[in-house]
């Protein structure tokens, strides 16, 4: 299955199931953001299929659970924290995948510019993956997707005070991370000049 049909298909599914245009176009908003998070937890990006396909089947089955549809985001979120966890519990060892590849959609950019973007936003990818996991839950909840320390603690089901000291340690061990790695590369970037 190609994966345009593949999400042609998920898209038809899904407006069978949502009672109203305004779910689905919710669903259909929301997907990438649940993709995005769930693959910044597990680095792994079927796993994270499944995940963001779990959670928007377990939502679609409990619409009606939903009392008020301006916490849409945050409800949904944490059916996938929930899912997560689930999957956490059931396989202790999970295997990290390498890298992803982004694609870099400008055009204006040269292959120098692509080249130095694909390394920083790997080297950022590698230390969010060095972080415990309720450390990177909480950043990615936060730095990533813009939700309040209040929805956050609610999503993950921790008091608010455990989010914003997961928060600081989160942000000041990825700077740590990050500084550490950074020399290296500008070590690596001045033999290539020399080379050149």
């Amino acid at each position: 299955m190609s994966p345009i049909f593949g999400e042609t298909f998920k898209m038809k599914i899904l407006s069978l199931f949502c009672g109203t245009d305004t779910f689905q176009e919710q669903f259909e908003t929301i997907r990438p953001n649940l993709y995005r998070v769930a693959f910044s937890w597990s680095h792994n990006a079927a796993l994270a299929d499944d995940l963001v396909q779990e959670a928007l089947v377990k939502a679609l089955k409990n619409t009606g659970q939903l009392r008020d549809p301006a916490l849409f985001n945050g409800w949904v979120f944490s059916i996938l924290a929930n899912c997560w966890r689930d999957h956490f519990r059931q396989h202790r060892e999970m295997d990290d995948i390498d890298e992803l590849e982004d694609c870099l959609c400008s055009t204006q950019t040269s292959p120098e510019d692509d080249h130095s973007q694909s390394q920083v936003v790997s080297r950022v990818r590698d230390a969010v993956a060095q972080l415990p996991i309720g450390q990177r839950q909480v950043l990615t909840l936060v730095d990533l997707e813009g939700f309040p320390y209040t929805e956050v603690a609610s999503i993950l089901a921790i008091p608010i005070g455990t989010v914003m000291s997961r928060l600081c340690r989160a942000r000041q061990a990825l700077k740590t991370l990050l500084m550490e790695l950074a020399p290296q590369h500008s070590a690596q970037a001045r033999q290539l000049r020399r080379v050149v």
